[in-house]
């Protein structure tokens, strides 16, 4: 399905029935890492997926993607899809970026919070420089440079060794994002602001999920959210890397039901 915005649109998937949950992926995914839990939850969520703008099927519009610029998008994607009452907001790495500024802009929309493979805070200078220079090399070398230098991070050890097709098919995923939808996002990563001093603030129930492999955002950080978070609960899951829903679905979506179910 797709909901027009500005001068593009954005492609999403609506699927499932019960507590309303919105997936929001992260860079330079898409919507497509989601299918084991739109697959294995749908008797329990009214699941929305979409692919943020530039990735995926969405139209690539020209950055930078603020996360709150991206938050809004959710918004819309939520009105779009005629959900009407609160909402469970699932993030992954800049998912959970994005997921944060949902939560600061609209507080009364969220009725929990899902924090995979991310962090609360800033970037530091020098993974600012390291975002510069990632959008130097995707404007000169497109996003199949990106996803060759990205795709060993993704993954614990184990996967990369025992689960061949699933990491050839986020590669592909990888490489098929546009190169505006690269830049915007990191242009946005760059310069979003610190969300640590919002943790203590945050009064609706959380769940933190972090594979303890995960070479792109180590686990000292989730640690450091569930310390903060009053309400909060911290998955761990054993031989995954950046993309546990991926690498273990089956651990991820029991820990998701077992969330949902505090909800209702």
């Amino acid at each position: 399905m797709k909901i027009q915005i500005d001068t593009g649109f954005l492609e999403y998937n609506i699927i499932g029935t019960g507590i309303p949950l919105l997936f929001v992926h992260g860079y330079p995914l898409s919507r497509k890492i989601w299918e084991p839990q739109m697959d294995g939850l749908s008797d329990q969520a009214t699941m929305i997926a979409f692919d943020l703008r530039g990735h995926g099927g969405s139209f690539p519009f020209a950055g930078p993607y603020s996360m709150d610029l991206l938050a809004d998008d959710c918004k819309r994607v939520l009105d779009g899809s005629r959900v009407k009452s609160s909402v469970v907001v699932c993030g992954l790495s800049m998912g959970g970026y994005v997921a944060m500024a949902l939560y600061r802009k609209y507080p009364d929309l969220i009725k929990g919070m899902i924090l995979t493979s991310t962090r609360s805070g800033s970037d530091s200078p020098e993974t600012k420089a390291n975002r510069d220079a990632s959008v130097k090399s995707a404007r000169e070398n497109g996003a199949g440079f990106i996803a060759d230098n990205m795709l060993p991070k993704m993954f614990s050890p184990v996967t990369l060794s025992t689960n061949p097709d699933l990491v050839e098919t986020i590669h592909g995923v990888l490489a098929n994002t546009s190169v505006p939808g690269i830049i915007g996002a990191l242009q946005g990563m760059r310069d979003r602001p610190d969300s640590t001093p919002q943790l203590s603030k945050i009064n609706c129930p959380v769940l933190i999920i972090h594979g303890i492999d995960d070479q792109l955002i180590p686990l000292k950080e989730a640690e450091s959210m569930q310390h903060q978070i009053s309400n909060s609960r911290l998955v761990k899951i054993p031989a995954a890397g950046h993309l546990p829903n991926l690498e273990h679905p089956d651990i991820y979506n029991q820990a998701v039901r077992d969330f949902l179910l505090t909800l209702i």
